[in-house]
């Protein structure tokens, strides 16, 4: 018998053992080729805290810790007492950063970002050119959720406007609300189930600073595999 053959042979005899479902992983034990494996039984999502950073109790603090993350994380975060900041705030980014062009999805709070910058704006719901989305300048979306403890955005495809809107344009403009910043990311799923139910979206994705690799000699670099800078500001 070959090596080739006793390695397809292991395979076969795997795959005569039934996988448990995920989070079903019991202390029970299996036997491959006459050796027992035991399964470690899974933690309880309950206590998943008990291995996170700790995470101060009041939104101050909570706020505090976003901006902490953020500053590592070359996010910029910007705290508006009001909608009526809003022209001031993005009236400033957009001539920092020379917008021309902004892409966006309908809501109550992109309409009034929409608004305030007062640009030529592609809105992405019911379909759209992604070579003329390819030519924004900023993409401006809602979030689902802020994530205090490591300065993580929660965007699904329903709060993000699909799944092109955040990624493409260069520049990532979210607008949150002060509710839904919350201390880590089990309470983050936990107002996902609130709001969605058992009716999830396509997409949820987990936006932890802009994009970049260290891949290549271990230099940052950003604006890697999606948008170069990401600026959040919380209403």
């Amino acid at each position: 018998m070959t090596e080739r053959d006793k390695i397809l042979g292991r395979i076969r005899e795997a795959l005569t053992i039934s996988a448990p479902p995920p989070g079903e992983h019991g202390p029970e034990t299996h036997h491959l080729a006459g050796h027992p494996i035991q399964f470690a039984p899974r933690p309880a999502a309950t206590n998943a805290r008990e291995w996170l950073p700790k995470v101060g109790e009041t939104f101050e603090d909570q706020v505090a810790q976003f901006r902490a993350c953020s500053d590592d994380l070359k996010t910029e975060f910007i705290v508006a007492e009001s909608l009526a900041d809003l022209p001031k705030i993005l009236g400033d980014l957009r001539d920092r950063e020379r917008w021309k062009q902004a892409a966006a999805h309908r809501s109550d709070l992109t309409d009034a970002a929409v608004q305030a910058l007062g640009l030529p704006t592609l809105t992405v719901d019911g379909g759209y050119d992604v070579r003329a989305l390819e030519r924004c300048d900023v993409g401006i979306t809602t979030c689902d959720a802020l994530v205090a403890q490591t300065g993580t955005l929660v965007v699904t495809s329903r709060s993000s406007g699909g799944r092109a809107l955040s990624v493409l344009p260069p520049h990532h403009l979210v607008i949150a609300r002060r509710d839904q910043l919350v201390a880590d990311l089990p309470a983050a799923f936990e107002l996902i189930q609130q709001r969605y139910g058992a009716d999830y979206p396509s997409m949820i994705s987990l936006v932890t600073g802009p994009s970049r690799t260290g891949d290549i000699e271990r230099i940052l670099v950003l604006g890697a595999h999606g948008p170069k800078k990401l600026t959040v500001v919380m209403i």
